[in-house]
């Protein structure tokens, strides 16, 4: 899962929206917007977080992290942090670092520990990612665009709050070949890879809440076709924890450990690999019917371009067969206004899965369910809509 940065961008108004317990504990706002002051992001949907060094009362809250459901972990810039955070431990008494690839490029910097406060709700003592080159110079083997900085990521940091528990999972208890994952660091120059356990990577915020540490939904409203300035929305913390968070008649769809289900486009087309993905600023798939949606160029390259809007059927599907019938429209993004940046029908092409990224969330209530974590509708993981 990767968190899609960048693209054209914008500045803006608001569209209202969202559950009516707004002052719930477990609700707290969201807005789509231009993103941290001089960027210009576009369907990139954002919140402020709150950081304490852990058990005082010395904490910074910091605006405009990327609210991302295809990453796992609080990630925040170097640059924006004013706090002395300990390091995470290591278990050797080096500092641990992390290179942590995403859609847009790849995010290096040490790990560190903090209360981590949202809302009425408080994660005590979770490891983050502090992002950036101050601490330590990220190595070669640490391969990728370098998204350290507010213009290269777009945003002040990123809240992930995907299907999984940890960020890297088995996958890095162990080192890689491929130079992603967990470093020890000795100096400022000497940092080597290692395998960190489960229990030592950055993890999931929410698992750690007393309550409603299973899950969580996002509520957009609906946009016009042709987008708005900004639009606001909420994040709602726990599934059937509380009366304000549950599914209704909402459709769960299971998806395996790595928080993929299958996507079936266009309807009985072919199939595909998918995930749903707030952090990715439009929808983003290849394949034969894109032979009909030109890709864009100047500045809205990296979407569609057809020659007028296109509308397109899908289905979801849920490693264990349940399904769930989609619509949605293809705009033609360099027709679309530059002074707006909340748009529900931007396009890209994608690499070989299916990528329903924030435009798909736009007149949607969508869950995300953590894996192993019990819920009304079984154990996670599982997105649901």
């Amino acid at each position: 899962m990767s968190a899609t940065g960048g693209a054209p961008q914008a500045t803006g108004g608001a569209v209202g929206g969202g559950p009516s317990t707004t002052d719930a504990l477990n609700v707290v706002a969201i807005t789509v917007d231009s993103g941290p002051a001089g960027r210009n992001y576009i369907d990139g949907a954002f919140v402020s977080v709150t950081l304490c060094e852990p058990g005082t009362g010395n904490c910074q809250t910091i605006d405009h992290l990327l609210v991302d459901t295809g990453s796992t972990g609080v990630r925040v810039l170097e640059s924006v942090l004013t706090l002395h955070l300990p390091d995470a431990p290591s278990g050797t008494g080096k500092s641990l670092a992390e290179c942590m690839p995403f859609g847009s490029g790849t995010s290096w910097g040490p790990v560190r520990l903090a209360d981590v406060k949202v809302a009425a709700e408080i994660a005590p003592k979770v490891s983050i990612q502090v992002i950036g080159e101050r601490s330590f110079a990220q190595p070669s083997a640490c391969a990728g665009l370098p998204n350290n900085d507010v213009d290269t990521l777009g945003a002040n940091g990123i809240f992930g709050i995907g299907v999984l528990a940890e960020d890297c999972g088995p996958t890095c208890t162990r080192v890689n070949p491929d130079g992603h994952g967990y470093y020890e660091c000795s100096s400022a120059t000497a940092c080597a890879q290692v395998g960190v356990p489960l229990a030592g990577q950055v993890s999931n915020p929410i698992i750690a809440f007393p309550v409603d540490n299973n899950g969580s939904f996002i509520q957009l409203p609906s946009v016009p076709s042709a987008g708005a300035p900004s639009a606001g929305g909420y994040l709602v913390f726990g599934i059937g924890t509380r009366p304000n968070n549950g599914l209704g008649n909402a459709k769960v769809i299971a998806v395996d450990g790595d928080g993929f289900a299958m996507t079936v486009f266009p309807t009985n087309g072919s199939l595909y690999r998918s995930f749903v993905d707030t952090g990715s600023n439009g929808i983003f798939f290849s394949g034969a019917t894109t032979a009909e949606l030109p890709a864009c160029t100047g500045l809205w390259t990296g979407f569609y371009c057809p020659p007028k809007s296109a509308d397109y059927g899908a289905s979801i599907i849920g490693i264990d067969h349940t399904e769930a019938e989609v619509s949605f429209s293809v705009a033609n993004a360099s027709q679309l206004s530059v002074s707006n940046h909340a748009f529900s029908n931007l396009a890209g092409p994608g690499m070989s899965a299916f990528d329903w990224g924030l435009p798909f969330h736009f007149g949607r209530k969508v869950f995300t369910a953590i894996e192993s974590r019990s819920t009304p509708a079984g154990a996670g993981p599982y997105v649901a809509f």
